[in-house]
């Protein structure tokens, strides 16, 4: 790859001959990054398509290819990413589900809007891989179809999708009414019964680590299980038997489901799983008293879930500050807390709540400036990317609180150039910072010339506009890629230097 030429392809400042001349020269990976340009006209699209078909896609995603422009037998893959989108005709589908090439049938197998009579070839492909990607994506009626297809794995892609009518899920996950399946992947690949073996070190390379095979195929219906769990269409009626069963993944998907019974959250509470309770946690469906229950769980993961809760009372949340250890973030119940509530976090004694509430950014300028001079660093930090902040209150917390705050103040949309300069000489570092002085849209050349020795810092800096146009030339011949590319599609690189780089 000619990380040059592919830095080259995404400049903005690239001009439109040169974008002609790099289109004569592409290969696979050049006319990707040629296909994502925003200024690239109907014409370059066509002759871009002309050249390779590995960047169809983002072509036809963009509205640059149409279904005029495209020969199916030429070029299957434009016809396959226009029917990908629902703008390609059914005669290709037709022709395609007849593809020699299973790749491109499992991808039209994929397509949204198949006629009926495409589905029904793509349904009897000899080929499981082609049958599954049908049963994940298509209409009701033919994956009611598929739901009784004699390989378990195209069941377990019904289950998964959405499409699939309420009363096919429910006998995917009770078995009622559904001839038993004949095969699965792993009675496919080895003899049965099957059992895995931990000291097999070829295991990982034809199955998971768990497969097992009995004949009756309880891996692949296991799976199927947890599709139909996590698919919001399964009727709950068909759920609430699985209440008391025994895998922890099965309890965790119903954990995770906005529509069982208070009693079964209840039930699920219990769990000595602390993977099952942490996904109960974050669930908006349980109740207040279930909250509180979960607010003094042993376990740190399942209070930091609450705190994510978007239905977590602030007095709760006040108390998980402390333990939940929930790090710098918006949560959820902060960012829709009343102009009441607010007041309420800002005055607290606690100064991880107020760190809480300092990582929004819609705060009144009265509460920002008051948190921008609170005593704790940790609130400080959380603050400072606040717009609206005034370079005075931005100095003042590098002198209070030094490196620990540099980053979060280079993050601060409104930083001045010289406040960028300041912090980029800033000792000691603050390696952290360096990034986030390199991508600021106000950042000089001064203060990214500081970023480059950071090996982090580099690539970014190296696509910044402000960099001296002969320190972009210099960047073409870095050791990094990243860094060759950045320099490459920086906009500021001198146009005399693109003319000699492209052939």
């Amino acid at each position: 790859m000619n990380h040059v030429l592919c830095g080259l392809a995404v400049n903005p400042a690239l001009p439109s001959e040169l974008v002609d001349r790099l289109i004569t020269a592409a290969g696979e990976d050049l006319a990707e990054a040629l296909a994502k340009r925003e200024d690239l006209t109907r014409a370059q699209a066509l002759a871009l398509a002309s050249r390779t078909e590995q960047c169809v896609a983002h072509l036809v995603k963009r509205g640059l290819l149409t279904a005029d422009d495209v020969d199916p037998v030429a070029q299957p893959l434009a016809a396959l990413a226009l029917l990908d989108e629902g703008a390609g005709r059914p005669a290709w589908a037709r022709l395609l589900a007849v593809d020699p090439s299973l790749e491109r049938r499992e991808w039209l197998a994929d397509c949204p809007g198949l006629p009926s009579d495409v589905e029904e070839i793509l349904a009897a492909d000899a080929n499981i891989e082609v049958v599954t990607n049908l049963a994940w994506r298509t209409t009701p009626g033919t994956a009611a179809r598929l739901a009784e297809h004699p390989h378990a794995e195209v069941r377990r892609m019904v289950a998964a999708n959405k499409a699939t009518p309420p009363e096919v899920l429910a006998a995917l996950l009770t078995g009622e009414g559904l001839p038993p399946a004949r095969w699965c992947l792993d009675c496919d690949r080895v003899e049965t019964p099957f059992t895995p073996d931990p000291e097999c070190p070829t295991l990982g390379l034809c199955l998971p680590p768990e497969a097992s095979c009995d004949g009756s195929h309880e891996f692949t219906v296991h799976e199927t299980h947890l599709n139909a769990l996590r698919n919001p269409a399964t009727p709950v009626a068909a759920v609430i038997g699985f209440a008391d069963h025994p895998s922890t993944l099965v309890c965790h998907q119903l954990a995770d489901r906005p529509d069982l019974p208070a009693a079964m959250y209840e039930r699920l509470a219990d769990s000595p799983d602390s993977y099952v309770r942490t996904a109960l946690a974050e669930n908006p469906a349980i109740g207040d008293g279930l909250i509180r229950v979960l607010a003094v769980d042993p376990d740190a993961n399942v209070r930091r879930a609450l705190a994510r809760n978007p239905h977590v009372p602030l007095e709760v949340l006040t108390l998980l500050a402390d333990t939940a250890k929930v790090g710098s973030t918006l949560l959820p119940r902060i960012a829709t807390a009343s102009p009441a509530e607010i007041e309420e976090l800002a005055a607290s004694p606690n100064s991880a709540v107020r760190m809480l509430l300092a990582e929004r950014r819609d705060l009144p300028s009265g509460i920002r400036d008051a948190l921008a001079t609170d005593p704790d660093a940790k609130v400080v930090k959380s603050i400072a990317p606040h717009p609206g902040l005034s370079e005075a209150r931005l100095r003042s917390m590098v002198d209070r609180h030094g490196a620990q705050v540099i980053a979060k103040v280079a993050q601060n949309p409104d930083a001045s150039p010289a406040l960028l300069e300041s912090l980029a000489r800033h000792r000691p570092p603050a390696q952290k910072a360096f990034r986030e002085i390199a991508r600021h849209r106000n950042a000089t050349a001064s203060a990214l010339l500081a970023c480059l020795p950071d090996r982090r810092a580099r690539s970014v800096a190296a696509g910044h506009p402000a960099l001296p146009p002969q320190v972009i030339a210099e960047l073409l011949t870095d050791d990094d890629w990243n860094v060759v590319e950045a320099a490459a599609a920086n906009p500021s690189l001198p146009p005399a230097t693109m003319v000699k780089l492209v052939p």
